[in-house]
C-alpha cells in the first residue's frame, strides 16, 4: 500500500483491486469506474489513485493529481460518446460527499436542470 493510501477507504480498496468495480479507465495516476448507484444513464466516478479525502484538502502537492483526473474524464466522455455531460465534485458531507476520497462524478445521457439540488 502506498503511504498516501487509507487502508479503510472504499475507493483505495477499489484502487488496490480488493473490491471489484466496472472500470472505465485506468492509468498510473487515475482510476475511473461506473457508480453502483447511478444518478444518470452514464455515471462514472473518476478518482486519483493517491488518497486525498476531499477537494478542500488538496494542496499544491496535489496539483499533479487533479489535472490528470480532468483529462481522463474528457477521454472517458469521448469514449462513451457523450456530447454533453455534467462534472460534479462534492466537498464535505453537507455538499453530498459520502465517500471521503476525492472523486469527480461524470454524469451524462440525459438533460440536467439548473440550478442543481
Amino acid at each position: 500500500m502506498s503511504p498516501s493510501a487509507d487502508a479503510s477507504c472504499l475507493f483505495c480498496r477499489i484502487v488496490r483491486k480488493e473490491i471489484p468495480a466496472k472500470i472505465a479507465f485506468e492509468d498510473e495516476r487515475v482510476l475511473a469506474f461506473h457508480d453502483v448507484t447511478p444518478k444518470a444513464p452514464t455515471h462514472v466516478l473518476v478518482i486519483p489513485k493517491t488518497h486525498v479525502a476531499r477537494l478542500s484538502d488538496a494542496s499544491g502537492d496535489h496539483a499533479a493529481l487533479l489535472g490528470p483526473c480532468l483529462v481522463a474524464l474528457t477521454q472517458i466522455a469521448r469514449a462513451l460518446s457523450l456530447d454533453s455531460y455534467r462534472v460534479v465534485i462534492n466537498d464535505g458531507a453537507e455538499a453530498g460527499q459520502s465517500v471521503f476520497h476525492l472523486h469527480l462524478h461524470l454524469l451524462g445521457g440525459r438533460a440536467f436542470a439548473w440550478p442543481p439540488g
